[in-house]
């Protein structure tokens, strides 16, 4: 069986083949001018011998770029998902609005700006169609939750998997908008990386960390 390589050990490849290519590439460099300084005026280098030459230390040039590259996207990955790491066990608040529809369920939290007489709840799924539309439970200043149990307007039952967003509008008695926003609340129980990027596991949810508003330590179950 292969050993798993870890990324520490990656690093620690790349690092070392950089020194090695560094070493090598100076060496060439001296050799090449030493022959250039010491070559004889009347039979001098022959131009093919020179151009391979030059082609070879283009090539070690373009290795150590790559390497450098490499040690680059290491860094990237590991200082990404070990920042996420420290949200573990916190709870958060994040301005996201996707979630899945599990055991008939899927949970939101919805925050007024002020108080508003018209406040609508709308469902939709993975391809931005409203499958479900409402009137919202609470409809005064701050923050609220909603839980919708997969009953689609048309009367249907949504089937647990899915992933669902939720959009919030809000008016007060004269018309006026009322700002309003959905949020993602619970408690971070795991990390992933998607396209180099660190997501945080929300109950339901999968969040980029940049969506994070608010942290908190977790408080002791009563």
């Amino acid at each position: 069986m292969v050993d798993a390589v870890t990324t520490s050990d990656a690093a620690s490849r790349v690092s070392s083949g950089r020194t090695s290519l560094v070493s090598n590439f100076e060496t060439f460099l001296q050799l090449l001018t030493a022959q250039l300084k010491n070559q004889d005026p009347l039979s001098p280098l022959d131009s093919n011998e020179f151009t391979a030459q030059l082609t070879q230390m283009a090539g070690v040039e373009q290795q150590l770029l790559t390497n450098d590259l490499l040690t680059s996207l290491l860094d990237q990955n590991q200082q990404g998902i070990g920042g996420a790491a420290n949200y573990l066990g916190q709870d958060v608040t994040a301005a996201w609005s996707a979630t899945r529809l599990e055991d008939g369920a899927a949970n939101w939290s919805y925050e007024l700006a002020a108080d508003a007489s018209n406040t609508t709840l709308e469902v939709l799924d993975g391809s931005g169609r409203v499958v479900w539309s409402g009137p919202a439970p609470e409809t005064e200043s701050g923050l609220h939750g909603f839980t919708w149990d997969g009953r689609t307007t048309a009367g249907g039952q949504a089937s647990d998997g899915g992933v669902y967003s939720l959009r919030v509008s809000a008016k007060t008695a004269s018309g006026q908008t009322v700002d309003a926003q959905v949020l993602t609340t619970g408690r971070v129980s795991g990390v992933e990386m998607y396209d180099g990027e660190p997501y945080l596991v929300v109950g339901a949810s999968i969040l980029p960390v940049n969506t994070v508003i608010a942290l908190s330590a977790p408080q002791d179950d009563a």
